[in-house]
């Protein structure tokens, strides 16, 4: 694993980064498809999102 992001930042770009990846998931999704898996999937991300807000909240700034 790479070190911890530290700088404020970096931290909203990584954010943002993770934030269009969630929103270029729920677009190629077929509402009429969608099953369970793709249902987890998407709450995995929205808690790997809230994980590292989190995580980045409790960091000092650099």
């Amino acid at each position: 694993m790479g070190s911890p992001i530290q700088e404020k930042g970096t931290q909203v770009q990584f954010l943002k980064q993770r934030l269009n990846m969630f929103s270029d998931v729920l677009d190629t999704i077929d509402p009429e498809e969608v099953d369970l898996e793709d249902i987890d999937r998407l709450i995995s991300m929205i808690d790997d999102l809230e994980t590292k807000c989190k995580e980045f909240n409790g960091r000092d700034e650099s």
